[in-house]
């Protein structure tokens, strides 16, 4: 396959991806994402699945009842509604698929993982593995940690997704910064900001999702890997992280598992934002600033 041709494909099949992801509560046909992705409808299963590594409807199932899963350890909603919300008609139904994706019956998750993130200091040992001792949530003291509530418009971004570990990131970064740099789209005004689409704790390592973006305008041209999103308007939760990304997944625990079972609010199931505020190459990790946005379900 020429390099010009997988170019093109690789923007195709992104507009796909990030249409399933917004489009997650909808009933997803294939001729409609054939549209979306500018295929026939007769070869687009089989090109989806051989570029994307598991067919549209594993593809969505999976993100679904990721979604739930989420929503099990953040939430009080009822493992019906979740259900329903995820596309299946029963309890039993869903139970059965979540636990053969996810290990354990939904209600057995989210007890264990509820406690898991509301104390997990206490369950982890300094090498991060699990240990025998656990303290109950109403013992485990609340960290100490500042968040507002704000109101983020719309961001017209430009994009390069990399699928896998969270630690692997740069990858996408040392694609998409040159670029941007060459063609004069990196400014003062620029917010560097990652996409973080899966919760680490749930989704398969090789299948985590993230989007290194940085604004551009209306203007911007998609090219190849380097592909165009819009971050819709919302309320958010926002603290800020000071210090190396890779304790990144801390802050989260305690936004999740302390600040919002308490905040009377509930996350919405769009991609949580990382704003980066300092420059990694030139700072030290200890001294690095990143504000973290949970986005939250409208109270309108």
């Amino acid at each position: 396959m020429r390099s010009s041709t997988e170019k093109d494909y690789y923007s195709r099949l992104t507009r796909v991806l990030i249409y399933i992801q917004n489009h997650l509560n909808e009933e997803l046909s294939l001729d409609e994402l054939a549209e979306v992705a500018h295929f026939s409808s007769f070869h687009f299963h089989r090109i989806f699945k051989a570029m994307v590594g598991e067919s549209v409807k594993e593809h969505v199932r999976r993100l679904r009842l990721e979604r739930s899963a989420i929503l099990l350890t953040s939430t009080d909603r009822t493992i019906l509604d979740l259900a329903l919300e995820a596309g299946y008609e029963s309890h039993e139904a869903f139970s059965r698929a979540f636990k053969n994706q996810l290990g354990l019956p939904p209600s057995q998750f989210r007890t264990e993982h509820r406690d898991l993130k509301r104390s997990a200091s206490s369950f982890y040992s300094p090498d991060g593995k699990l240990t025998q001792e656990s303290i109950p949530w109403s013992e485990t003291p609340e960290p100490e940690m500042e968040v507002k509530i704000q109101s983020i418009p719309k961001l017209t971004v430009a994009f390069v997704r990399n699928v896998g570990p969270y630690d692997d990131a740069q990858v996408a970064w040392d694609k998409l910064l040159p670029y941007l740099g060459s063609q004069g789209w990196l400014g003062a005004d620029s917010k560097y900001i990652g996409l973080c689409h899966d919760d680490p704790d749930i989704t398969p390592e090789d299948k985590i999702r993230y989007d290194a973006c940085v604004t551009v305008n209306s203007e911007f041209k998609a090219e190849g890997e380097i592909q165009i999103q819009v971050i819709p308007a919302s309320e958010y939760a926002v603290t800020t992280h000071l210090g190396p990304y890779e304790k990144l997944t801390d802050t989260y625990r305690s936004l999740f598992g302390h600040w919002l079972p308490q905040s009377g609010r509930e996350p919405s199931s769009q991609a949580c934002l990382e704003i980066y505020l300092n420059d990694p190459e030139s700072t030290d990790p200890a001294d690095l600033i990143t504000d973290v946005h949970v986005p939250l379900v409208s109270l309108k």
